[in-house]
């Protein structure tokens, strides 16, 4: 029995050994792919540090407080707004100044300008069948446009390639972004026969921190063409969803019919002969649209001298989903001027935010 046990010890402690042997033979002092340390670390392979790349193309939003550099021809546009309600006799004394100014000379014209005091009178106090709500719709446009043409973003692409250890850059506006009394709209250029704003060859830089930075660039806007389509594409038919336009604003909210008789019968109050109620009901709708026009031809006018902002930016890149290459833009900062007619002054609060396309 004795010699049983110790002979079955011995084969147990020799096969013991031989899986022993085995395993430090199948287990080098370098594994494939890089060497270990102490503490475990692989310092070899896919797990090496790598730089953030930048290339590729990213849509950004860029945001603008331009109260500071307004151009003044947009105040004269907002007075517009103000000047048919701030008269005691407004609305219908402005409606009656449109429809004089459209007129041709005559006896007509000559008639109701002469008389226009005792008819704009004769108008208010049938006011509430002329234009009942022209006044709160009127300061509502005015109100809305002033703030538009202090605040307004641009809708942009930042197109990174690299050449060498280089980033160089497209950057186009291709859209406006509005925020009116929380309404947010974003529009394209090309559907408003506006023309893409492009600089080429902007430079960019990624440091190790993921700090990217936007070499300085010029965007020229066509300031008066963007305010026209806020004007007729987001405020008007905000106020009035009936309206795209002001000539179609002002026909809903004035009775044309009403103030054509209003006028025939206090001239024929006045003189014994008013003209006939519809001769002045044309007069009034073509009046109006004179007073549309000549708003209009003031937003153009901002046009005729150039509004150019001078940019150079920074802004946080991030690598979202861990493959090396920024995905987003945070936090972005625009500093630099803006002119009009030439004159530069610093650049008010702008920011921007992109993410990859």
């Amino acid at each position: 029995m004795s010699t049983t046990l110790k002979n079955f010890g011995f084969a147990f402690t020799l096969a013991i050994g031989a899986v022993l042997t085995g395993c430090a033979a199948d287990s080098p002092a370098n594994p494939p792919g890089g060497s270990t340390t102490g503490s475990g670390d692989n310092t070899g392979g896919d797990d090496a540090p790598h730089a953030m790349d930048a290339t590729g193309k990213y849509k950004v939003q860029s945001t603008f407080d331009i109260a500071s550099n307004m151009p003044g021809t947009v105040g004269v546009v907002v007075n517009d707004f103000i000047a048919a309600t701030d008269d005691p006799d407004d609305p219908t004394h402005w409606v009656l100044d449109q429809i004089i100014a459209q007129m041709p000379n005559g006896t007509l014209k000559s008639l109701l300008s002469g008389a226009e005091p005792f008819v704009a009178g004769y108008l208010n106090d049938q006011l509430l069948n002329i234009a009942p709500d022209f006044v709160t719709t009127i300061l509502a446009v005015g109100n809305d446009f002033g703030d538009m043409a202090k605040h307004f973003g641009l809708n942009e692409t930042l197109d990174v390639a690299k050449a060498g250890n280089d980033y160089t850059s497209v950057v186009t506006a291709f859209g406006v972004h509005f925020n009116i009394n929380g309404n947010q709209t974003d529009l394209n250029f090309a559907d408003y026969q506006i023309a893409n704003i492009v600089d080429n060859n902007v430079g960019v830089q990624l440091d190790a921190t993921g700090k990217l930075s936007i070499a300085e660039h010029k965007m020229p806007i066509s300031y008066g063409k963007i305010l026209r389509v806020g004007l007729d594409a987001v405020i008007i038919p905000a106020i009035d969803p009936n309206a795209s336009n002001l000539q179609q604003l002002l026909a809903n909210h004035i009775d044309c019919a009403a103030v054509g008789q209003a006028i025939n019968d206090a001239l024929t109050q006045q003189f014994g002969f008013g003209g006939g109620a519809g001769t002045w009901t044309s007069a009034c709708t073509a009046g109006l649209n004179y007073g549309a026009q000549t708003i209009y031809s003031k937003i153009s006018d901002i046009d005729s001298s150039a509004l150019e902002f001078d940019l150079t930016g920074t802004a946080k890149a991030v690598d979202t989903n861990h493959d090396y290459k920024a995905d987003a833009l945070q936090t972005g900062k625009w500093t630099g001027t803006l002119s009009y007619a030439g004159t530069p002054a610093p650049l008010a609060a702008a920011t921007f935010t992109g993410a990859r396309m």
